[in-house]
């Protein structure tokens, strides 16, 4: 396919669309967890697997996706990946047992790992660097940002007005009409450079993230100082400093380290780890405020969201304006900032709370910041890289986000569970012991947060972002393309 100006917008709607459908997923089940557990006969301690089987290998195998798809073909790749996704939704939707759904949810993880590095690795090399790329990262950022408050918004409508099959449903004609349209639409890529693939490389560097993700989802429920999560954290440290060693001494690596030599990519990357880490553990403790403390229904939860969802739209459409404009650090720690502001707000909800003075400022003010955020991020993240290396860049920036919001949901959750249960054994009633909880969760990512502005003032280098951006006169030949 020829890359007209037409052809690449649709191509960038596609991309868009899948990404979407895979950052939805990532919160999608929250709101719907409850009924999940009714229907199926869950356990209490193996619910928490229905998010953690999906973050697990999400996590685990993002980094090998993203070579994959530089080394194999970024179309090949991200259609392999697409096939995967829609048929573990199918079975998750038609799940009739515990295993069954945590199996297809692990299975929709690889996909969503084979997935979206490729996909971003082919935003990136399908559009000129500079002001071209940056609104085509704009939008990209904008999708992830709304595809992350949508997630809770949507499930607790399929919940309650359908049933929670439909959270996973709804990926299947999406997934299907996207696999159709990926030969007509999107050019195959590749590096051509590559003579072998790094195997112990990949074994590796996936063992050791698979590790450390599995290590933080556990520490909420054995402790974080058991035997069992010691190890784990243990071999995670094993695995991953065997791979830094080994990638040093291999011809062709799987992951160059020299590309964190780029501070700003450096940067974006400590910055989606934090911005992961905050958000999507608030996203948890605000469901759990709403449901257990407030009282709302699914539906009354999910569209509590909309005020969060449908802002983060307009501002991360601004932020694309922004960037081009003003530059990507301005905006990014602006959009920290209004994350670390919004996070301020929640630390003083009460026990007999209302939407309009306990909620609604603080989400709009965390709408500004995922638009201010996200957007910038997937822009500093992918900042003078090579197109050969897209892939790889694509796949740690997700990393990040993944393996921070893994963190965030186990540390925070640790946090209010522990709270909670010191004001229970002090005679506190539920509800206000619930809130006490919550609210040192939020004192908590209110720290984290800030740390990320600051992050964001120190690591993220306009120097680097306008050398970037500037015509190239030594392009990479290595990059084929084929209709």
């Amino acid at each position: 396919m020829a890359a007209t100006p037409r052809n690449k917008w649709l191509a960038l709607a596609l991309l868009s669309a899948v990404q979407f459908m895979v950052v939805l997923d990532i919160a999608v089940v929250n709101v719907a967890l409850p009924s999940i557990k009714v229907d199926l006969g869950f356990s209490e301690q193996n619910l928490q697997w229905v998010i953690s089987a999906y973050a697990l290998v999400f996590g685990g195998f993002l980094l090998l996706g993203g070579r994959a798809a530089d080394v194999l073909g970024r179309r090949r790749v991200f259609a392999v990946g697409l096939v995967a996704f829609t048929v573990a939704s199918l079975v998750a939707g038609l799940a009739w047992s515990e295993s069954s759904l945590i199996a297809a949810r692990a299975f929709q993880g690889l996909g969503a790992a084979i997935i979206s590095p490729a996909a971003l690795s082919m935003v990136s090399t399908t559009f000129t660097e500079g002001r071209e790329r940056n609104i085509a990262l704009g939008v990209w950022g904008a999708v992830g940002g709304f595809g992350a408050a949508a997630g809770v918004l949507l499930g607790g409508v399929f919940t309650e007005l359908l049933s929670w099959s439909w959270i996973f449903f709804v990926n299947v004609p999406v997934g299907a009409t996207a696999l159709v349209l990926t030969p007509f639409l999107l050019s195959e890529s590749r590096d051509a450079g590559v003579r072998s693939f790094d195997v112990p490389g990949a074994v590796l560097v996936t063992g050791g993230l698979s590790a450390l993700v599995y290590a933080i989802t556990q520490a909420g429920d054995v402790g974080w100082l058991a035997g069992r999560t010691v190890g784990t954290f243990a071999a995670a440290v094993v695995l991953l400093a065997g791979f830094v060693v080994w990638e040093r001494r291999h011809a062709e690596p799987l992951m160059r380290l020299g590309i964190f030599r780029i501070r700003t990519v450096a940067g974006a990357n400590v910055a989606g780890f934090i911005l992961g880490t905050a958000l999507f553990s608030m996203f948890l403790m605000l469901t759990l405020y709403m449901q257990n403390v407030l009282g709302y229904s699914p539906l009354q939860a999910g569209v509590a969201y909309l005020a969060v969802a449908g802002s983060a739209i307009v501002w991360s459409a601004v932020a694309a304006q922004l960037v081009t404009r003003l530059g990507v650090k301005p905006v990014l720690v602006v959009g920290m900032a209004s994350l670390t502001a919004g996070l301020v707000y929640f630390t003083q909800i009460d026990v007999h709370g209302s939407y309009v003075a306990d909620l609604l400022p603080g989400f709009l003010l965390v709408a500004v910041g995922i638009g201010f955020a996200f957007v910038p991020i997937s822009i500093a993240a992918l900042a003078g890289v090579e197109a050969r290396e897209s892939g790889l860049a694509s796949g740690l920036i997700n990393t990040s986000q993944q393996i921070g919001g893994a963190l965030g949901i186990a540390a925070l959750s640790t946090i209010a569970t522990s709270r909670t249960s010191h004001a229970l054994d002090a005679g506190t009633p539920l509800h206000n012991a619930l809130v006490h909880g919550f609210t040192g969760a939020f004192v908590a990512g209110v720290g984290i947060a800030a740390i990320g502005v600051l992050a964001a003032l120190a690591l993220i280098r306009r120097s680097e972002l306008e050398q970037a951006a500037a015509p190239q006169l030594d392009v990479e030949p290595a990059l084929e393309a084929a209709a």
